[in-house]
């Protein structure tokens, strides 16, 4: 079998290409076709997709870029909060980010500290530097965020599903599309954060992103 078999037949395992409904008209450029009227997603698309996205957030390993993760499906917070912290290191606190991106307008307003009441205790806290890279996993619950982050100019990077809307598609920098199953957010989340510290390790030596990352998805 190939590397490149190897990997999408890891795709096919972790149910990215069954997708929930029909495709919307903007989305059918990654569709391989139709089952009892749901979508089945292209996944050597999906590859090309998850590649261009993993090389992307790679680079910012050499402007030391700050990357946000924002989720809203608990089913994934352990996995998420694992990639934040293998990125960032022990500066990120991952609940105090996904409490900020739970609050309105995060994005667009000043970097004044914002404050709210939890069931314990009063916190206090914001942003002190925008984000370089938003990566979005709930992109149909959280479209404010895409919203925010393309008129500020922040690169999204999202998985997609094939019923998202065109108004919200057309602002992700760079779309994944994939059914968001647990197994294929942490092959995302896996390959993203090999691709990042791999990168750190070897600033200033030659990129060989594409064949590093073929081998760590057939892996």
């Amino acid at each position: 079998m190939t590397i490149h078999a190897a990997v999408i037949q890891k795709l096919l395992n972790t149910g990215s290409h069954l997708g929930r409904r029909a495709a919307e008209h903007h989305f059918k450029q990654y569709a391989y076709g139709t089952r009892n009227g749901m979508t089945i997603i292209d996944s050597d698309k999906t590859l090309i997709c998850l590649r261009s996205a993993a090389h992307f957030v790679a680079n910012l390993a050499h402007m030391r870029g700050n990357i946000f993760f924002v989720n809203t499906n608990p089913l994934f917070d352990e996995i998420i909060e694992l990639t934040s912290r293998k990125i960032q290191g022990d500066s990120y606190n991952h609940n105090r980010a996904m409490n900020l991106w739970k609050m309105g307008g995060f994005l667009t307003n000043s970097y004044s500290p914002k404050k709210f009441r939890s069931r314990h205790k009063k916190l206090c806290f914001g942003p002190t530097t925008m984000p370089d890279c938003v990566v979005v996993f709930d992109t149909e619950r959280k479209s404010s965020v895409i919203l925010e982050a393309s008129k500020l100019q922040i690169p999204v990077v999202a998985i997609v599903d094939p019923n998202v809307p065109l108004e919200f598609f057309e602002k992700i920098t760079y779309p994944v599309p994939a059914r968001d199953s647990v197994k294929f957010v942490y092959l995302f989340c896996n390959v993203i954060t090999k691709c990042f510290v791999a990168e750190q390790r070897k600033l200033g030596i030659k990129d060989g992103s594409n064949e590093d990352l073929m081998k760590e998805l057939a892996a």
